[in-house]
């Protein structure tokens, strides 16, 4: 009983103690709430803030210090920190409620820059004041222009949304079409698509010509709902939404980089600064990969849970959850999002939704031409480019196919640029450029690529022959992958409208061999045929040799002379090894389909291929095997008082397995070896039967594999022995 009675006396204590603790915070609280107010009201920003809330419409603006000095304090506050949201929605009425008439509205709206996020509800309110006809055109134009600035920013967009019929009325009005498509293009869902918009907009593109806010509109009306929209839309079509100079651009920059957060990660990239300052040195500030959100904020989510149940895309952190979520994923605010995370590339591949697709390449193809091509003073290489454009082909890498907006900018790029700047990534990107219809692919790749070819290093050369090689890698790779089995149209991309006949897609592929076979030639003359350019030209013919075998082309093309013979008379043993197994391959090729061809299953050979390749490989056979280089027919025939004036002894077998520059120091190494005893060199002595054997085997224990099978599918065997005997 005295136990209980203790304890609960303990028990009224502790609660006297904790309600005694409880009074002191509160009344902590009510002090420090106070203490705020008492801020607050002696603040002179709440104060003219305040004013702007209060102020009585009718007021003049003429000789009204309190308005002057009051908006001056704002524009500091703006353009020093930015404003909060509450005093976004203060301004942002004030300005479109025209209280003091039309006067103050254009600068009020300069001011607006945000510090953090723009409260959806203002914007939807702002909105509504342009249906009351008394704000001048001018003033309705900059306010679009505020809101396509601050898109990214603003917290929600359900409510905007939900006013898409109210903004789209805005359409017909000339001068604000051009932003209301583009704020249109923003908004649009595939609820939003309905006849009587497609009518309009085809009706205004009979007024106003074919213009391309137009076109990209009806481009994405026709992703979400093809059967209403039977327009023929361009697959290229030149930039949809011009880059207007906006007040705010940056103003946000600058207070986004003085708060600490990153500029690129809230400016809409379709909307990005351009540093027009005097320094050298250019700031990518729209390269920077936004972070992936939501587009709508958590609580106008939890609203729509009930109705849509649609699931963030932010949310989703493995393949397995995107796969239960599947058909209720909703995209993130920014686009470009999508290329920094792994979950959102995987729903671009697996789902093919051609709107995300379509946004994704206009925000590109924004950030790319901003950034590399509109910049006054010339893009710099800097550690965000860099960045920017490693996680661009990391994303094509993962997807196995380039961006349109990335090949657009490209044709572009090419005529503008050094051969220098960001040169590995710029060639990589080069590489995933899709096939180019041959009519096409000389302006668009082979001119300024002439250009750079003949007027860079000799490391460029290498670099653009790889780039090439592996560009062509990737078209044989998505014919044999996407190829019909009738063989009369190839799907080449399946995120483009690009479709190509057999037949043009040969044209294209044969273009590119022979556009890479004139570069090589001259290239290897021009640089004294270079054993590194060297290398990466037999690369791209060990490729094209096993066109029709390994990828099921049915095309042969031979290499051209110009390199053939430097590969042949070179001096490293390597080149000339590679050489022989690209000819053996070329055999192989040909051999497979002549036989097909006799059984009608493939492609007619012409008989100009079998003459090229018949007369490399006898040229090869003569001058290794049969010490005979100069032969009735052959391309190589000096006079022969010039080949005696040379004083070269057995000129003819100067280019044989024994004299060949690439095989002198093995022959050396095979006779001391074979006759140590000797003491004078005589390199004829290989020559005859057996040590000619043995030589053989020597040379290829030493790794030609190349040359091992060119000789056995070119040289029989009752040929070779006969060749002994009379050796």
């Amino acid at each position: 009983m005295a136990a209980s009675l203790n304890s609960s006396e303990s028990d009224r204590s502790s609660l006297g103690g904790q309600s005694a603790s409880s009074r002191s915070n509160n009344r902590s609280l009510r002090v420090a709430e106070k203490e705020r107010r008492r801020n607050e009201a002696e603040d002179p920003f709440v104060l003219a803030l305040k004013y702007f809330s209060v102020v009585e419409a009718g007021t003049p603006v003429v000789g009204n210090d309190d308005f002057e000095n009051n908006l001056v304090l704002v524009e500091r506050t703006a353009y020093s920190q930015g404003l909060s949201p509450e005093a976004i929605s203060i301004m942002l009425e004030f300005a479109m409620s025209l209280r003091m008439g039309t006067a103050p509205c254009a600068r009020v709206l300069k001011c607006l820059i945000p510090a953090s996020v723009v409260p959806q509800e203002a914007v939807v309110r702002a909105a509504v004041w342009l249906s009351v006809g008394k704000i001048p055109i001018s003033t309705q134009v900059l306010f679009i222009k505020w809101v396509l600035t601050v898109f990214d920013m603003i917290d929600a967009k359900d409510q905007l949304r939900a006013i898409y019929g109210f903004i789209f009325s805005f359409v017909t009005e000339e001068n604000l079409c051009p932003f209301i498509c583009h704020l249109l293009y923003l908004l649009t869902q595939k609820e939003s698509v309905r006849v009587y918009r497609v009518r309009k907009l085809l009706e205004l593109q009979s007024k106003l010509g074919r213009q391309p806010f137009l076109l990209h509109l009806l481009s994405l009306y026709k992703v979400f709902c093809p059967e209403l929209v039977t327009l023929s839309i361009p697959s290229r079509m030149r930039g949809a939404f011009r880059n207007h100079v906006s007040p705010w651009k940056a103003a946000l920059t600058a207070v986004q980089k003085r708060n600490g957060s990153l500029a690129g990660s809230s400016v809409s990239p379709a909307l990005a600064v351009r540093d027009k300052s005097g320094s050298r040195k250019r700031k990518h500030c729209h390269l920077q990969l936004p972070a992936l959100t939501s587009v709508a904020s958590d609580g106008a989510r939890s609203e729509q849970t009930s109705s849509r149940t649609l699931v963030p895309l932010a949310h989703l952190q493995s393949f397995d959850q995107l796969l239960k979520n599947v058909h209720r994923i909703e995209l993130p605010a920014q686009m470009g999002s999508l290329l920094g995370s792994s979950v959102a590339l995987q729903y671009l591949d697996c789902i093919q939704d051609e709107s995300a697709l379509l946004r994704l390449n206009f925000w590109l193809g924004c950030a790319l031409h901003e950034e590399f091509l509109f910049c006054g003073d010339g893009a710099t290489q800097t550690s965000e480019a860099l960045q920017f454009l490693s996680r661009l082909l990391s994303a094509q890498h993962f997807l196995q196919e380039g961006f349109s907006s990335s090949d657009a900018f490209l044709y572009k790029f090419l005529n503008v640029w050094d051969g220098s700047l960001l040169r590995p990534q710029i060639l990589c990107l080069l590489s995933n450029i899709p096939v180019i219809p041959s009519s096409q692919i000389r302006k668009l790749l082979f001119e300024p690529l002439t250009q750079l070819f003949f007027t860079s290093s000799l490391f460029f050369k290498c670099g653009l022959v790889e780039c090439l090689n592996n560009m062509l890698l990737k078209w044989l790779t998505w014919h044999s992958v996407y190829a019909l089995e009738d063989d009369l149209d190839i799907s080449l991309n399946s995120h483009t409208s690009l479709n190509i006949t057999l037949s043009g897609f040969k044209d294209s592929v044969m273009e590119l061999i022979h556009f890479v076979g004139h570069l090589a030639s001259v290239g290897l003359q021009l640089e004294g045929c270079h054993a590194l350019l060297l290398s990466f030209v037999l690369d791209f013919y060990e490729t094209v040799c096993d066109t029709f075998l390994k990828f099921g082309l049915p095309l042969v093309v031979m290499p051209p002379a110009g390199v053939f013979y430097p590969a042949f008379f070179a001096t490293d043993p390597v080149s000339v090894d590679r050489l022989a197994h690209i000819m053996h391959r070329y055999k192989v090729n040909l051999t497979s389909a002549k036989r097909q061809e006799k059984q009608k299953e493939a492609f007619h050979i012409s008989r100009q291929t079998f003459q090229e390749f018949n007369h490399c490989v006898v040229f090869m056979v003569n001058c290794l095997w049969n010490s005979r280089m100069f032969y009735p027919g052959s391309d190589v025939q000096p006079g022969e008082e010039l080949l005696l004036g040379s004083g070269v002894p057995r000129y003819w077998a100067s280019f044989d397995f024994i004299h060949h520059p690439a095989f002198v120091s093995y022959a050396l190494d095979f006779h001391q070896k074979c006759w140590p005893s000797r003491k004078e060199m005589d390199l004829s002595s290989i020559k005859d039967s057996k040590p000619w054997s043995w030589y053989l085997d020597y040379l290829f224990s030493q790794g030609f594999d190349g040359l091992k099978d060119f000789l056995k599918s070119n040289i029989s065997r009752q040929a070779a022995a006969v060749d002994e005997q009379q050796r």
